[in-house]
C-alpha cells in the first residue's frame, strides 16, 4: 500500500534528553558492541523538531551548539525520516527543523531525541498508521538510545540499551547539569573503557538498591546508588571533570556522576531550589562551561499542544494522543 502525505501545516514534536542513573557495561562482544544494563531517566531538557511537507528531505538546526550538528545524510533525524519513508513506501520529502536544547556530544542523547522526534513527526505528517510498537522497532535500528527517547519516563535498558522495561518510580527528581563546550566521542570513551577495565561480566545487571530507591521515591537512596562504569574512561579523557564532580559533592549533592559517555556531570538535589544552588556552586567554581537545571522523569517524544489541538479539531484523535 502506498501512503500519501497529509496536507496541512507543520507538525511540532518535543523530545527529551536523558540521564543514565546507572550504567553497567559488560565485556566487548565479537560484534563490537558491549552488553549494557542501564537505568534511563528522561529529563526536562528538550529538542524541538518541526516537520513540514517538502519535495526533498532536508534539515536545518538552530539553538545551542547548532554549528556542531551535521545537516547531511548522517544526521539521525534525517536517517529516521528516510527509514520511515522507506518502510511505508512514500517519497521521503520533508523539511525538518531542529531547535536544540540538549547538549551536543554530552552523554544525554540529543541526537537520539532528534531521531525519535522525527519518527513521531513524520508519522503524523504522513498519516502512516504504523503501530507504536513498529515505531519502537524502527527506533532500535537507528541507535541504542532512540527507543528510550520515544518511551521516556524511567526505564531499564538491556542488550545495547534498546531492550526496555518500564521502571516503577515515585516522585520527581531535580538535577543540576554541569556542561562542557567540548564533547566526548562515545566510541573513544568505550575504547578507553576497554583499555582500562574491559568489563567485568558478559551479562551486567542493574543494582537492586537503585530500583528499590526509585520505587519508594527515596531521593537520598537514589543519590547513593548512582553508578556509571564509563565514568573512569570519561575522566581519563577529560581529567578536569573530577573538579566538577568534587564541587557538586562539596555543595551537598545527594549524588553526582558523569552522564553516559560524558562529559555532562549530573548532580542530584534535594529539591528544585537545591538543584539551583548546586548549579550556582558549579558556576561560581568555574568548573563547568555552563549549567542547566532539569527535573525528571518526563514523557518521551510527543506532539506538542499546538499540533495536537489543531489536528484534534480537524481530524479527531492523532497518533500523539494514542502514544
Amino acid at each position: 500500500m502506498t501512503y500519501q502525505p497529509r496536507a496541512g501545516a507543520a507538525v511540532h514534536v518535543r523530545a527529551p534528553g536523558k540521564l543514565n542513573l546507572a550504567l553497567s557495561v559488560g565485556r566487548r562482544r565479537p560484534d563490537g558492541y558491549h552488553p549494557l544494563a542501564t537505568v534511563f531517566q528522561a529529563l526536562s531538557v528538550y529538542e524541538e523538531l518541526t516537520a513540514e511537507p517538502a519535495d526533498d528531505l532536508t534539515i536545518t538546526v538552530s539553538g545551542a551548539q547548532a554549528d556542531l550538528v551535521p545537516t547531511d545524510g548522517t544526521n539521525l533525524a534525517v536517517r529516521a525520516a528516510r527509514l520511515l519513508a522507506e518502510r511505508v513506501g512514500i517519497p521521503s520529502g520533508v523539511h525538518l527543523h531542529v531547535h536544540k536544547g540538549v547538549p551536543v556530544a554530552g552523554g544525554m542523547a540529543g541526537g537520539s531525541a532528534d531521531a525519535a522526534a522525527a519518527l513521531i513527526a513524520c508519522d503524523a505528517l504522513w498519516d502512516t498508521g504504523i503501530p507504536r510498537g513498529e515505531l519502537v522497532e524502527l527506533a532500535a535500528e537507528l541507535g541504542s538510545d532512540v527507543p528510550f527517547a520515544l518511551v521516556g519516563h524511567t526505564a531499564v535498558g538491556r542488550g545495547r540499551g534498546d531492550l526496555l522495561t518500564p521502571a516503577l518510580t515515585r516522585g520527581e527528581y531535580h538535577w543540576a547539569l554541569g556542561l562542557r563546550t567540548a564533547g566526548l566521542s562515545t566510541p573513544e570513551v568505550y575504547a578507553t573503557f576497554d583499555e582500562i577495565l574491559g568489563g567485568a561480566s558478559d551479562e551486567p545487571t542493574v543494582d537492586r538498591a537503585l530500583m528499590a530507591a526509585l520505587a519508594s521515591g527515596d531521593a537520598v537512596a537514589v543519590g547513593r546508588a548512582l553508578t556509571n562504569d564509563l565514568q573512569v574512561a570519561a575522566l581519563e579523557l577529560a581529567p578536569d571533570l573530577a573538579e566538577t564532580l568534587s564541587v557538586a559533592q562539596d555543595a551537598g549533592a545527594l549524588g553526582v556522576l558523569v552522564s553516559g559517555s560524558g562529559p555532562t556531570v549530573a548532580a542530584l538535589g534535594r529539591s528544585r531550589h537545591h538543584a539551583l544552588a548546586l548549579a550556582a556552586a558549579m558556576t561560581a567554581s568555574g568548573a563547568t562551561d555552563s549549567v542547566l537545571c532539569a527535573s525528571g522523569p518526563v514523557p518521551g517524544a510527543r506532539l506538542t499542544t499546538e499540533t495536537s489541538d489543531r489536528d484534534r479539531l480537524a481530524t479527531g484523535p492523532t497518533r500523539g494522543d494514542r502514544s
